[in-house]
């Protein structure tokens, strides 16, 4: 199916958030989660369904900033 990622469209086969975010070797504790507009606590990551033209943005965590 296709979804929606970061802008970009893609072909995946994950069920859930949890699966899309294993499947592009992401850790789940390094990234905030928006489906369709709206976040996703991590708790509900893995019952969360992923479906064909949701969209999908990833939030990364990054350090960084004056020393």
């Amino acid at each position: 199916m296709q979804v929606k990622i970061n802008g970009k469209t893609e072909e995946v086969t994950a069920e859930t958030v949890l699966d899309l975010l294993k499947a592009k070797n992401i850790d789940p504790q390094m990234v905030a989660v928006e489906l369709n507009s709206a976040m996703i606590e991590r708790d509900c990551l893995s019952a969360t369904p992923v479906k064909a033209g949701d969209q999908v943005e990833l939030l990364f965590y990054m350090g960084g900033g004056q020393s």
